[in-house]
């Protein structure tokens, strides 16, 4: 996050002696008062009232005090008692709306400072308390036009000019930012924050070894700055230089530890790594703080550690009302007329090569253009990659808004009349939930990216299904539900898989032997889960456990987990990341069963697994996140392996490993439900969302609120 520190000039200078002023009192009132002592020069200003009603300079004066012990309704009435003497005084008209501005009475501050700067335009001090105020209101544009013409004023106003970085980091003007931070830091080299926010400008940038360095500037000044070894951290997670990145959060935290929400980040490294030293202690202490409303986490990572969906939806609660509140900037979007087609906008960063594109791209491309018109907003960097090729052909709009603000984009999807918007990110990495907390459109939906509540009440809807969510469960997520048949979950019906036969040896897997494989991201395996595969190990002689490697010290921890679990080291083998998605899904025949992660279930990689024929066993759980195979073994009429307690779970995993018969008749089952199942039937999938997004648009229509909707086959 950037960060600013002392972003006003907005204290409370003591005026000149106007030139009229000739009283000895008033003469000794202004040394004591440039002394300090206030209550002596406080006396004799009021003595010099009581004498004279209508000294414009002893209430000024008077006001100034009371500005300067913070009696801010008393500075108020002073200066307005003064300014009714001489409304065209500049001085109190600047101190008054400092004093309006500190009780947050900024349309009367701004008006203060306008009045000022009428009378004395070149006053560079005015023009950057002006754009305090403006920014505080989230004019952000107009704010930066005021801090450029106190600096076209004073040009070496280092204030001003950092006020001015800060802003144009949150318009995301990053290069402009970047520029600015270099101005300001060279008229203040020794300040620490604008080295930090410099670091945030390039973080952004993706230009971590840069962000790296201004990050260490920032704390060679300030060795206690908590927030600068946070977002090294950051940088250093983005380079998966893992190790480095939870040194900096952890010292982050031993700085500072209620440091917002970074608790959960740390403990998410941790679980990166497979690092679960002191587990049960952080998960405990991480509950613990979440009942008590604590900043903790970001929603994200709670899903793999936590299987409590009223947790999570308290977790995003504290997280939405903290980082995303509802922005009441823009006005209420007026009631529009019936469309011909109904518009409906997905939202996203990942409109590239990545695991919600492989899912949705047919979606896009099988929206019935007599009844929908659809456009993609793309806040994400554009890789040029195979799938951003065929997103921008799949939509009837294309459009590129990384480089605007929430509020233009907002503004953006309002000129363009967007019926429905589907943030398809929630709280995943590159979000902008800003966009949504300013509303885009009059309905919007929570789909696919993020699964889970967003505890946000901006948020209309939630898309899943009865697997995911059973209607005793709605309680437990602010959106209305709504349930589609089968799995929520969109597919392509025509991924490639490539014709290449891998061999056990190419891959480092044993010739002979039975292999279970899990390519879930490391985070989501947990010790409770590793220890039943050990146990399931033990019991199926000669096998092995086939993982994905993230990194490579998640890879030796593991090892080193099972080798103290009695465990070989070479009955764990690791899967390195394929660059061709077809060859990725190749190899998956060369296992013989997918063992399912809890409380974080396999998603795209469910798919991925029994696209290629590979059962896949599950153990379902409470949360979203837990249910998310269920629903899709479901869809694919797979029950049997849909298992409900670990121990079910490891037994089945053992029957079907020692239980040759068994396993293939299922693989068969696999293989003909493959193409005839709603599963992977994306047109028949694309039917049931737009009858989906039909529904919430004729309820709009209709001036009825959202409700739960559930779509019949």
């Amino acid at each position: 996050m950037p960060e600013q520190d002392h972003q006003d000039s907005s204290t409370f200078e003591i005026p000149g002696q106007s030139a009229s002023v000739q009283a000895t009192k008033l003469q000794t009132a202004l040394v004591l008062h440039q002394q300090g002592r206030l209550a002596e020069a406080e006396t004799l200003y009021k003595e010099i009232l009581r004498a004279q009603p209508d000294h414009f300079d002893a209430f000024q004066l008077l006001a100034t005090i009371a500005g300067q012990q913070n009696r801010l309704s008393d500075a108020v009435t002073l200066f307005e008692c003064a300014l009714n003497i001489n409304p065209l005084h500049p001085a109190s008209l600047n101190n008054c709306g400092n004093a309006l501005q500190m009780l947050k009475r900024f349309d009367e501050a701004l008006l203060s400072y306008d009045r000022a700067i009428a009378v004395q335009p070149e006053n560079a001090d005015t023009w950057c308390n002006r754009g305090v105020v403006l920014q505080a209101m989230k004019r952000y544009e107009d704010a930066v036009a005021s801090y450029d013409r106190a600096i076209a004023l004073r040009p070496s106003y280092a204030l001003a000019w950092n006020n001015r970085s800060f802003l144009l980091l949150e318009l995301k003007r990053y290069e402009d930012a970047l520029l600015s931070y270099d101005r300001t830091i060279s008229l203040n080299p020794n300040y620490p924050e604008p080295h930090y926010n410099r670091g945030n400008a390039l973080l952004e940038l993706e230009r971590y070894e840069e962000a790296i360095a201004s990050y260490d500037r920032a704390v060679k000044i300030k060795p206690d700055y908590a927030e600068a070894y946070g977002n090294r951290g950051v940088a250093f997670q983005k380079l998966k230089r893992l190790e480095e990145a939870l040194f900096n959060y952890g010292h982050a935290l031993a700085l500072k530890p209620d440091y917002d929400f970074l608790y959960g980040q740390w403990l998410h490294i941790k679980m990166r790594m497979c690092d679960w030293n002191s587990f049960e202690h952080d998960l405990d202490q991480l509950a613990k703080k979440i009942e008590l409303n604590k900043k903790a986490l970001s929603p994200f990572p709670l899903l793999a550690l936590i299987d409590s969906p009223s947790l999570q939806r308290k977790a995003a609660e504290i997280f939405v009302l903290e980082k995303f509140p509802s922005n009441s900037l823009l006005p209420v979007i007026p009631k529009r007329a019936r469309h011909k087609k109904i518009r409906v906008g997905y939202y996203s960063a990942d409109y590239c090569n990545h695991p919600v594109m492989y899912l949705t791209a047919e979606l896009f491309e099988k929206h019935d253009r007599e009844k929908f018109e659809v456009i993609a907003f793309s806040f994400g960097p554009n890789r040029e990659d195979e799938m951003r090729k065929r997103a921008e052909a799949a939509f009837d709009r294309f459009i590129d808004v990384r480089n605007l603000s929430d509020t233009d984009i907002a503004n953006l999807s309002r000129s363009l009349e967007i019926d429905i918007a589907i943030d398809l990110g929630g709280f995943t990495g590159d979000c902008r939930t800003g966009i949504f907390a300013l509303r885009a459109a009059p309905t919007q939906v929570n789909y696919l990216g993020f699964s889970g509540t967003m505890g946000a009440e901006y948020i209309d809807y939630l898309i899943a299904d009865t697997t995911l969510i059973p209607e005793s469960s709605r309680q437990y997520y602010s959106e209305k539900i709504v349930s589609l048949p089968g799995s929520y979950m969109v597919n392509q019906s025509n991924r490639q898989i490539s014709d290449k036969v891998f061999t056990r040896e190419e891959l480092g897997l044993p010739t002979v032997g039975f292999v279970f494989c899990c390519f879930n991201n490391n985070f989501k395996i947990t010790p409770a889960i590793f220890d039943g595969w050990i146990r399931i190990l033990r019991k199926v002689v000669g096998s092995v456990l086939w993982l994905f490697e993230a990194n490579p010290k998640a890879a030796e921890n593991l090892i080193k987990e099972a080798v103290e679990l009695g465990i070989k080291a070479d009955r764990l083998i690791f899967a390195n990341r394929i660059p061709l998605l077809s060859e990725h899904l190749a190899r998956h025949r060369v296992a013989d069963l997918f063992l399912d992660t809890l409380p974080y279930n396999a998603h795209t990689t469910t798919i991925d697994a029994l696209w290629a024929g590979l059962p896949v066993l599950t153990c379902i759980g409470e949360s979203f996140a837990s249910r998310v195979a269920a629903s899709v073994l479901n869809a694919i009429q797979l029950p049997e392996l849909i298992t409900s307690t670990q121990k079910e779970y490891e037994a089945l995993a053992i029957e079907l490993a020692t239980n040759p018969e068994k396993l293939s008749a299922i693989r068969r089952k696999l293989e003909h439900n493959r193409l005839t199942t709603p599963l992977f039937d994306t047109r028949l999938f694309t039917r049931h969302i737009e009858d989906a997004y039909t529904e919430m648009y004729e309820r709009y229509q209709s001036d009825l609120p959202p409700d739960h909707i559930v779509i019949n086959p």
